[in-house]
């Protein structure tokens, strides 16, 4: 059936995985993207109202990241587009430890209308649909930062929980902190991806400035080249990134998915024994 549920961003990342789980409670939910019908374009405020209406519940990521310039404009705007055409809740993904995104929270948390904040570590998925994949595909990662510990997360438990939050008001005026269930490292990572896949990695620790210049002369986009240094520089390292926190296994009750599951589940999809295009 159709409802009055949002999901913006909803063919990303989290967002296809969010809309899934309303799919399986046999909610189909409006699809918040540039390609859907009624298109959601963050840089064209024109197609916010259509998108919005009718709509009660709405979870929101914002493309790439709620550390960007422009963000906390963008999600202001939202937010009292949202009250205003009479959105009773809003579930907001955030990322830890970040000063931007937590700026960014306060809006949503200041403006009037029901919320849960979910505030998520590193994902999983970075290693099979975003950014570091194509570092695993040439068989040589080179990453600064190879010792510190984070708890990646996986983004089906980050979809699990943002779809039950989304539903439930019981989580209402909460800000959820997911992060995977151990702290492991790049150099951990990377030997599980190698067994797991069974390939030979080669990983080799450089230095933040080599790594930035190495995305310059890959003609990756300012922005992301942007955001990427902030993340090393100011979220990686963040103590209160260090930490596990127990809220997926509060909220599902169940543990959240090691890193090593997750990696055998994607090395049997053989993503990462693809050839890289020349």
């Amino acid at each position: 059936m159709k409802s009055n549920i949002l999901v913006i961003g909803g063919t990303g990342k989290t967002g296809r995985r969010v809309v899934e789980q309303l799919q399986n409670k046999g909610i189909e939910p409006r699809i918040g993207s540039r390609n859907a019908s009624p298109s959601f374009d963050w840089d064209n405020k024109d197609t916010w109202v259509n998108t919005l209406e009718g709509i009660e519940r709405m979870y929101v990521t914002y493309y790439p990241d709620l550390a960007v310039p422009g963000a906390k404009e963008a999600i202001q705007s939202l937010t009292y587009l949202a009250k205003e055409l009479g959105v009773k809740k809003m579930v907001l993904l955030s990322g830890k430890g970040e000063t931007e995104a937590e700026a960014c929270e306060k809006i949503v948390m200041n403006s009037g209308i029901n919320y849960t904040i979910v505030r998520a570590s590193w994902f999983n998925q970075n290693w099979s649909e975003s950014f570091f994949l194509e570092p695993i595909l040439s068989g040589e990662v080179a990453l600064p930062m190879g010792d510190v510990l984070i708890p990646f997360v996986d983004a089906n438990d980050i979809a699990e929980v943002a779809s039950t939050v989304l539903l439930d008001d019981s989580f209402n005026g909460e800000i959820i902190e997911v992060t995977g269930p151990e702290l492991i490292t790049f150099k951990d990572i990377i030997n599980m991806i190698s067994k797991t896949s069974d390939r030979q990695l080669n990983f080799y620790d450089i230095t933040l400035e080599q790594y930035v210049e190495g995305m310059k002369q890959m003609q990756i986009p300012d922005d992301v080249v942007w955001l990427i240094e902030y993340l090393f520089s100011y979220v990686l390292t963040n103590p209160n990134n260090q930490l596990v926190v127990h809220d997926i296994e509060r909220i599902l009750s169940r543990k959240a998915k090691p890193f090593l599951e997750y990696a055998q589940e994607t090395a049997k999809t053989g993503i990462w024994n693809q050839v890289l295009a020349k």
